[in-house]
């Protein structure tokens, strides 16, 4: 017959009333289903069940333990089942609730090193040995509490490393987890015996720091995290560079809760991040409000495709000084904000898997448009990474042009060199399909991103665009005309022509004239022109080359 009782504490029993030895240890989720993934990384296979509780022990009444643990509700007591358990003879099992897990020992009772070592293996991180997520939200909060009482101050540090996907993706996840073990290595030795570290999950960190002196303190240590991240990791006699962004917060000016603490740490870290990386950075409240103005975006962005809030201009191209067609860009005018700068929308839109729906009306847009131009000029449209990447888009610029009737030889789709990255059989296959169609591929930005020359040699374009940082200080700069000219000669030995983007001057016209670039885009020729304008500067151009041909 088996018993079932709450045992009197997790951690109550004394020395006379444990037993000499533990059978097995296992763990189990809250359905006792066998776990194969314990607080993100691999269990050992002596603690790794492979079947079920119900499986492992038939005997039990599985009704009366689920209904023991529910009356238990979210109590630490563990449940203990004495009797004849079958197989090896006559066991108890003790049952610990762990969070959203249980462990289950198979024995008498637990000895104060074996509860030791199920105590640490809940709270710890198997592969770095730092304290988890679970450790952290109970010290951040107890913490809190202590701080609270004696008005002192603490700081929360979140850390995250740069560049450490590209060690997992080159040299391999058993690279990746020894980077994380000496990352650990490295936190911990910047430490002093007031701060402690935490791993939270994947190649996320936390420190607690307290003690006098904060804001000022914290600064210090999370200068001192940033100058030690600096130093290459040798791993497997590779030197690997992986730097760290810091997000700080303090407690309690920027929160006296864990949660307000870690937003707004989290919000730090983020402006760590778009300030370059490898730094640290505190929170300031002004970060909350561009979160908030983000937020307020992203929700409008959703509804403006709908409520007709986008529209777009054209900017002239020109060649040989005549246009011989316009660049469609992309805008929105929020009924709140008013103008939002493409730069600020288009990254949401990408992240929200918005941009291709919104991509195929700029194309219907810009197409249709062209339709009231002359026939002999072309509308240059933008193609994001997600459009570029979504399955159909040959077959869904191919029915626009269809539907509006627009020649494909008078459309020109730019796309960036991110687009690239991968030279798979999918990419190349799209571009060569859009290059049967009739379509010209414009390859945006060259020599500003992820520039390879390979690029050129695989995919079919028909123009390089010259971004406009190399032709801001074109007049003055013997590296930018070095760069340019070379790009121009490239392009032809290609049979690629070039255009060059934020052109605005005269001097900057005439040098790109003198080394054979085809095609100017810039505030020189014209700034981007709204729809309604498009008819009389149209006139106007047609009118003035007919003037020069007389």
């Amino acid at each position: 017959m088996r018993k079932i009782r709450a045992a009197s504490s997790a951690l109550g029993q004394t020395q006379a009333e444990a037993p000499s030895s533990i059978d097995r240890l296992l763990f189990f989720d809250r359905d006792f289903n066998p776990i194969e993934n314990f607080l993100g990384n691999e269990l050992p296979a002596s603690v790794k069940p492979a079947a079920s509780l119900w499986e492992h022990f038939p005997q039990l009444d599985k009704s009366a333990i689920t209904l023991a643990f529910r009356s238990l509700d979210d109590s630490v007591q563990p449940l203990r089942i004495s009797g004849d358990l079958g197989g090896s003879g006559s066991h108890g099992l003790t049952i610990y609730r762990i969070g959203n897990l249980f462990a289950v020992v198979r024995s008498d009772e637990l000895v104060d090193d074996e509860r030791a070592t199920l105590l640490h293996l809940a709270t710890h991180d198997p592969l770095t040995g730092l304290p988890n997520r679970r450790q952290f939200s109970d010290d951040l909060a107890e913490l809190l509490q202590e701080s609270a009482g004696s008005n002192e101050t603490l700081s929360l540090m979140q850390l995250d490393l740069d560049d450490f996907k590209p060690v997992n993706d080159t040299l391999g996840h058993p690279a990746g987890d020894k980077l994380l073990q000496f990352a650990a290595r490295r936190i911990q030795d910047c430490l002093t015996s007031d701060d402690r570290a935490y791993r939270l999950a994947g190649d996320e960190f936390t420190v607690i720091s307290r003690g006098s002196g904060h804001p000022a303190k914290a600064h210090r240590l999370a200068e001192a995290l940033v100058a030690a991240f600096k130093k290459p990791f040798t791993i497997d006699g590779i030197a690997v560079f992986v730097g760290t962004s810091i997000g700080i917060s303090t407690a309690p000016p920027d929160g006296t809760s864990p949660e307000e603490l870690m937003k707004a740490s989290d919000l730090a870290l983020y402006a760590a991040k778009q300030d370059g990386r490898g730094r640290p950075k505190a929170f300031d409240p002004e970060m909350l409000e561009l979160l908030e103005q983000r937020e307020l975006l992203r929700r409008s962005l959703r509804m403006a495709l709908a409520q007709q809030q986008f529209f777009v201009e054209y900017q002239p191209i020109s060649e040989a000084g005549s246009v011989v067609g316009f660049e469609a860009l992309l805008r929105w005018n929020h009924p709140l904000l008013g103008k939002i700068p493409p730069a600020s929308f288009i990254p949401m839109a990408e992240a929200d898997g918005l941009m291709p729906e919104i991509g195929a009306w700029v194309l219907e847009q810009a197409c249709r448009e062209a339709m009231n131009w002359p026939e002999n000029y072309i509308v240059a449209v933008n193609l994001s990474a997600a459009e570029f990447l979504t399955s159909g888009l040959t077959d869904r610029v191919s029915q626009t042009l269809d539907l509006v009737g627009l020649p494909p030889e008078r459309l020109e789709l730019e796309i960036t060199e991110s687009v690239l990255l991968e030279r798979t059989v999918n990419n190349i296959d799209t571009l060569n399909t859009l290059n049967v169609l009739g379509i010209r591929i414009s390859l945006d930005d060259f020599g500003t991103e992820y520039s390879s020359l390979s690029y050129l040699k695989t995919f079919p374009f028909d123009t390089i665009k010259i971004d406009k940082y190399f032709i801001t200080d074109l007049e003055s700069d013997s590296k930018s005309q070095t760069i340019v000219r070379c790009i121009v000669n490239l392009a032809h030995g290609l049979d690629m022509q070039v255009t060059a983007e934020g052109v605005e001057t005269p001097a900057q016209a005439e040098w790109l004239h003198s080394v054979g670039c085809d095609r100017l885009q810039g505030y020189l020729v014209s700034r981007p022109l709204p729809v309604e304008a498009m008819s009389e500067f149209i006139n106007r151009a047609e009118t003035s080359v007919s003037h020069a041909l007389v």
